[in-house]
């Protein structure tokens, strides 16, 4: 037996002006939210506000920042070994997978770092 139904309402039946704009307004709200936390900054390359705890020197060179990079990774690639031997099963997998990546990166970096400053 099949049931009668009338179609169902289009957006234009049960929404007044006001509930129109009232969700444009949110739209708007939520556009200016993501391009605030997910757009680039262009124009400025170091932050200024309360929640930057980290900046890198404008005049620092390229040889500085990859022998800081590549001593970096060495320190963290000799933490996650150590970590790596201490756990067991996929959690050791897991902590040796990131060790190889990290290894990986290092190579790069001493790579970059030749290039910059042949020995």
């Amino acid at each position: 037996m099949s049931k009668n139904t009338s179609n169902p309402p289009t957006p234009d039946d049960h929404v007044s002006r006001s509930q129109s704009a009232n969700a444009k307004k949110l739209d708007d709200a939520a556009t200016r939210a993501l391009d605030y936390y997910l757009k680039p900054k262009a124009d400025k390359e170091t932050c200024d506000t309360l929640d930057t705890l980290f900046v890198i020197a404008p005049n620092v060179d390229a040889e500085c920042l990859l022998a800081n990079l590549s001593e970096t990774l060495a320190s963290t690639n000799a933490m996650v070994s150590d970590l790596a031997f201490d756990l067991k099963g996929s959690r050791r997998h897991i902590a040796l997978g990131v060790q190889q990546m990290i290894e990986l990166s290092q190579l790069l970096a001493n790579r970059a770092l030749d290039v910059v400053d042949p020995r």
